[in-house]
């Protein structure tokens, strides 16, 4: 009798968790905001009209700033993956493994916990959609990041090597949680329609959207209406015209985002943020022959990559209405991206206690109006190296003092072109800062590590040369590289084979995908037109040997050009190694392997 009682119990309380939400229950959840975080790649503080740029056209995003909180002293990495490394962990890219865009060095540490953990672990639902750059493997993939839904191009832009074979942003096929999948449309419109399809999916429940862009990231492809928008416009280069046509285009799509979380009346409850980054890749640019300049940079030094502010100065605007967040309110202290993790966890009541060492702190007070901003310093950088480098390109911030490269000291208040060095007048702030800079350093590099691919979790595994740990080269990171067909000098990747047994290893010069031949040239160059960059054929390599080292172990094969790849078959123990795959040409040079599939055959 009493085991029947339990068993009806359990099954009262089975019927009642699949019932709908009642109306209690929705609102009870809605009383928790949403959050959504639009950013954009390669757009720098002068690429908007509110901040004064005098020819681009976002009239949404300047409306939306009047509307909305503008941190105007905001500062990010000065190259992407960086960014969006250490705005979803509130800590330094050189503490988290993502130090550069290339490399092996662009893959989030397993480690790490992001803000899609914290959020998804509080019962959000979350979603990303478009440009991840933070590992195109296991286990470093957005779904395992805690992201629930989530459609991605790979490597670090639509057309790189680890993308999808001739993606090159119209009708190309994408990532969903690691399958790929057709889709129609200009990429900027394709993210921003599945980010709206997921907030209308989930808008009884708090979501955090993750709506990260690759647009105006180069190449400057976009839909040729929003090139027409700049075409007849002499002030700006051509490639300035595209560049800004992509912003546009991005412009056009927030405001349908906007008007979709009213038309679902969301749009109280909801944070909303918009930022970028890293400095402008071709908002304004001087020519190196004649030193004229075209376009705006808010009259900043430096642009994308630089340790002066116009490398990583950028726009920070974020509106919550039913927080008090708006109004067109500008806020000038200083303030980073590593600051959104703790703060947008204490915005939304989550709690969050980091295991970790925070280079940011949570902001929420600042933001409300209820207290000043820390009193702090900061470091960014700009690594772009195999392994970090003390002094770097680096930039000490505290409020609006600057010291870059540890000599050169600079108020950006007074002086926001960085052009007067003050540190002969100030030695004890420069003492003070390179103090600083020093205690930071020993912390961090105690941190730093390579991340390590997963092998064998999947039934297959695909390695590209986009990730391997060159020293003094870049490996070929892009499609239009990969079809140039130059050699590459062979370079190990980090790898850990999840479990023991035998394994499958297919070397290859083209993807999967791309069904050519290891020695065939493809034929299928496209024109270009002027909103469209051109497609290269490409060249034909001929090989003669191809060669295995893993872990204690060498193989090697001869290779029959006509066949998709050499294989490999090999027995191996479970646990970290490094995998070097490469060939013997039949010119006598060598190159590494561009694609390297990996299945566990038992």
């Amino acid at each position: 009798m009493k085991s029947y009682f339990l068993l009806c119990v359990v099954n009262v309380a089975l019927l009642f968790s699949c019932l709908p939400k009642t109306e209690q229950q929705q609102k009870a959840s809605q009383e928790k905001p949403n959050v959504i975080i639009v950013i954009t790649d390669d757009q720098g503080y002068g690429d908007l009209g509110h901040t004064g740029n005098p020819i681009i056209q976002t009239p949404a995003l300047d409306k939306f700033a009047a509307e909305a909180v503008s941190l105007t002293n905001y500062h990010v990495g000065t190259t992407c993956a960086p960014t969006r490394a250490g705005l979803l962990t509130g800590r330094n890219c050189n503490r988290n493994g993502v130090w550069h865009t290339i490399m092996g060095a662009s893959m989030l540490n397993y480690g790490e916990i992001t803000l899609a953990d914290v959020f998804q672990e509080n019962g959000y639902k979350t979603g990303m959609f478009g440009k991840w750059h933070l590992g195109d493997n296991h286990p470093f993939l957005p779904h395992e990041r805690g992201f629930d839904e989530a459609l991605y191009h790979g490597g670090g832009g639509v057309g790189q090597t680890p993308d999808y074979w001739n993606n090159d942003y119209f009708d190309d096929t994408y990532f969903r949680n690691g399958v790929p999948e057709k889709k129609t449309g200009y990429c900027t419109d394709v993210w921003f329609d599945e980010a709206m399809k997921f907030i209308t999916d989930k808008k009884d429940e708090p979501f955090l959207c993750y709506l990260s862009l690759n647009a105006p990231h180069g190449p400057y492809n976009l839909p040729e209406e929003y090139y027409n928008k700049y075409k007849d416009d002499d002030r700006i280069t051509e490639d300035q015209k595209r560049f800004y046509g992509m912003i546009t285009n991005v412009d056009d799509n927030f405001s349908k985002l906007l008007e979709k979380l009213d038309a679902l009346d969301i749009a109280e409850n909801t944070i909303v943020i918009f930022t970028t980054d890293n400095g402008t890749a071709r908002g304004y640019i001087t020519d190196k022959e004649t030193g004229n300049v075209t376009g705006y940079n808010a009259g900043m030094r430096g642009t994308k990559g630089s340790e002066y502010d116009g490398g990583h100065r950028v726009p920070m605007v974020i509106r919550w209405p039913k927080g008090g967040l708006g109004r067109g309110k500008t806020l000038t202290d200083l303030i980073a991206h590593v600051d959104m993790l703790p703060t947008l966890t204490s915005l939304t009541g989550q709690e969050f206690t980091p295991i970790k060492t925070m280079d940011g702190t949570d902001i929420s007070s600042y933001l409300l109006g209820k207290s000043e901003a820390p009193k702090r310093l900061l470091v960014t950088d700009t690594q772009r190296v195999p392994w970090p480098v003390k002094g770097k390109n680096s930039c000490v911030m505290e409020g609006n003092w600057r010291l870059v490269n540890g000599t050169e000291l600079y108020n950006i208040g007074e002086d926001p072109g960085q052009q007067t060095n003050l540190a002969g007048q100030h030695p004890e702030r420069v003492s003070e800062m390179n103090a600083f800079y020093e205690s930071w350093w020993a912390d961090v590099i105690q941190e730093t590590k390579y991340s390590v691919i997963n092998l064998g979790s999947d039934s297959m595994d695909v390695i590209t040369c986009h990730d391997a740990h060159t020293v003094d080269y870049y490996p070929p990171w892009n499609q239009k590289l990969i079809r140039q067909g130059n050699p590459m000098k062979p370079a190990p990747f980090s790898v850990n084979f999840v479990t023991a047994g035998t394994y499958r290893f297919h070397l290859r010069r083209w993807p999967l995908e791309s069904g050519v031949a290891l020695g065939a040239a493809l034929k299928d160059a496209i024109p270009q037109t002027p909103f469209t960059d051109r497609r290269i054929d490409g060249q034909a390599m001929k090989f003669n040997k191809a060669y295995l080292k893993v872990a204690d172990k060498e193989m090697a094969v001869e290779v029959n050009n006509e066949e998709g790849s050499a294989v490999f078959e090999i027995e191996l123990l479970q646990g970290e190694t490094n995998l070097l795959t490469y060939f013997d040409m039949e010119n006598g040079e060598q190159s590494n392997a561009f694609y390297v599939y990996v299945e566990k055959v038992n």
